[in-house]
């Protein structure tokens, strides 16, 4: 009897270990469903995290998060690398020691204005490799559940081209308005220096012998020919100044430059060239030429009041496709012109300013700032650009790049039987201007010279007087007049009544004031103000 209840408690204990186990095998499965279903979302959440990484790291743009203790939390690979760190040193770095002291200080106030929960945007430069760049960074606060701010999301991007072509529209927007400003007082300002000199000059001629008179006439002459100079730089400027390319051996144009440089410059200075051993052509206008490299040269000489050493260097060169896009250039071979001194150099602020109109650093009356622009705008104007690197204290090196050409000019000879009439002395000469001044003046030089002169004030004017005197030679109308017919329609109508007549095409300023191939074998242009030698040239040429 003492056996059956021990046998019974055995049999319920077995059947509640039974119970236990297939609990616990139900427990043990629910917990392996648990983990998988747990290994399944984190290999989800890290796929999404993966993915999320991978765009942020793939857009052009720099993402951080920091906290409101201004740690990193958060920084994808374009941010770290806008700071030359890797990700591993940004994440959990304070943000002064990953942005530097003197980036934090600039930007401090706008973390405190976000982490207090405002939306703030503003743009900042820095320097990167060496180069300036500009970033516009937006900081975003992340709310707590009680509202208050604890982090900051921040998206920046790099603006360093639009800036740069904003800069480069805005240099644009500039030439233009200086080219419609000067276009538009060209013609009438060298009408008045027409007046000037030729009244100067002539009243020079009659009284040779009187001393003071000469004396005070001199530097008035010099100053209106400095005023025509002062239009030409402007016009170049805006590259609005016609130019006559031939193709120049520019080696041999340095060479022949180079005795006029060295009187240029005192003796303590070293002036040496460094020339290719072959010609190297380009085509350009060489008057314009020799212009720019004395502006360099004298410049070189002001920024070396103690002396130096000024190098002017030769060489073929390639403009490689980053470099001929930042200038707006075609890729490929070109010719450059290196000229470097010992000088003083100039910092960031002025070179950037270098090259823009009446902008100088040379006292008051030693300089009117159009010198490096003029030269800008001849390299513009002749298909190549002008460079400049420079730092204070280490000298400045100009380069001017120039478009190849081959050798041997490029200007057409015309045929004999194209060659113009020339007009001696005595051949009668119809004058067509509308500034009665500027008439009288040129009237005056005609007469100096042996001319018989008749006048007409306007283009129609002018065509009837030549349809009723035939005994005309010359034809010499100003370009642009009123009254509806301008000078190049006067000469066109005159070379069909009469193609043997020499015409002369006086020009203050035009815009399109060169001669096509058609017009080249029966006109001459002669620029405003004009000398009585330079009259006399054009008539007899």
């Amino acid at each position: 009897m003492s056996d059956q209840p021990t046998s019974s408690r055995e049999k319920e204990l077995q059947a509640q270990v039974a119970r236990l186990e297939q609990a616990l095998g139900q427990s043990r499965a629910a917990l392996e469903e648990a983990l998988d279903t747990n290994r399944s979302i984190t290999a989800a959440l890290f796929r999404c995290e993966e993915r999320l990484r991978l765009i942020t790291d793939t857009i052009p743009a720099q993402i951080s998060y920091f906290d409101k203790n201004q740690i990193y939390r958060y920084a994808n690979k374009g941010y770290s690398s806008w700071f030359g760190l890797p990700e591993a040193e940004v994440v959990g770095a304070p943000i002064v020691r990953v942005i530097g002291e003197k980036g934090y200080n600039s930007v401090k106030h706008y973390i405190a204005r976000a982490l207090s929960g405002e939306t703030i945007t503003h743009e900042y430069t820095m320097r990167q490799k060496g180069k300036l760049v500009n970033a516009r960074s937006t900081m975003v606060p992340e709310m707590g559940p009680d509202g208050v701010p604890v982090g900051c999301f921040v998206f920046s991007f790099d603006i360093t081209e639009t800036r740069r072509m904003q800069a480069a529209l805005a240099q644009a927007q500039k030439m233009e308005a200086i080219g419609q400003l000067t276009g538009g007082v060209a013609h009438d300002f060298n009408n008045l220096l027409t007046i000037i000199s030729g009244n100067l000059s002539t009243l020079k001629e009659r009284h040779p012998e009187h001393r003071e008179t000469r004396e005070l006439l001199e530097p008035a002459l010099q100053a209106a020919r400095r005023g025509a100079q002062l239009i030409k730089s402007l016009l170049s400027f805006s590259r609005q100044q016609p130019l006559k390319p031939v193709a120049v051996d520019v080696g041999k144009l340095v060479a022949d430059l180079e005795t006029l440089i060295r009187r240029s410059l005192p003796s303590s200075i070293q002036f040496s060239t460094r020339l290719p051993g072959k010609p190297l052509h380009s085509r350009v206008d060489p008057g314009q030429l020799e212009s720019a490299l004395l502006n360099f040269a004298l410049n070189a000489r002001d920024a070396m009041p103690e002396g130096g050493r000024l190098v002017m260097r030769v060489r073929p060169g390639v403009l490689r496709a980053e470099q001929a896009e930042a200038q707006e250039l075609p890729g490929g071979p070109y010719v450059f012109i290196e000229v470097s001194d010992t000088g003083c150099g100039m910092d960031e602020a002025t070179r950037d300013k270098v090259f823009e109109p009446f902008f100088t650093t040379k006292g008051f009356g030693r300089g009117s700032g159009l010198g490096l622009s003029m030269v800008y705008g001849f390299a513009r104007q002749s298909g190549g650009c002008v460079t400049v690197t420079s730092k204070p204290g280490k000298g400045s090196t100009f380069t001017l790049i120039l478009p190849p050409a081959p050798a041997g000019s490029l200007e057409e000879v015309l045929p004999e039987e194209q060659a113009p009439a020339t007009a001696a002395p005595g051949a009668l000469v119809l004058l067509v201007e509308d500034e009665p001044e500027v008439r009288r003046v040129v009237r005056n030089q005609l007469l100096d010279l042996g001319y018989p002169v008749l006048e007409a004030e306007n283009g129609n004017q002018a065509a009837e007087i030549l349809a009723q005197v035939q005994d005309i030679t010359v034809l010499l109308t100003d370009v642009i007049m009123p009254g509806g017919m301008n000078g190049r329609e006067l000469a066109r109508q005159a070379l069909e009544a009469r193609s043997g007549l020499h015409v002369v095409l006086m020009s203050g300023y035009e815009e399109q004031a060169t001669l096509s191939q058609t017009e080249t074998p029966h006109l001459r242009l002669l620029g405003k103000p004009f000398s009585k030698r330079e009259l006399a040239r054009a008539l007899q040429s």
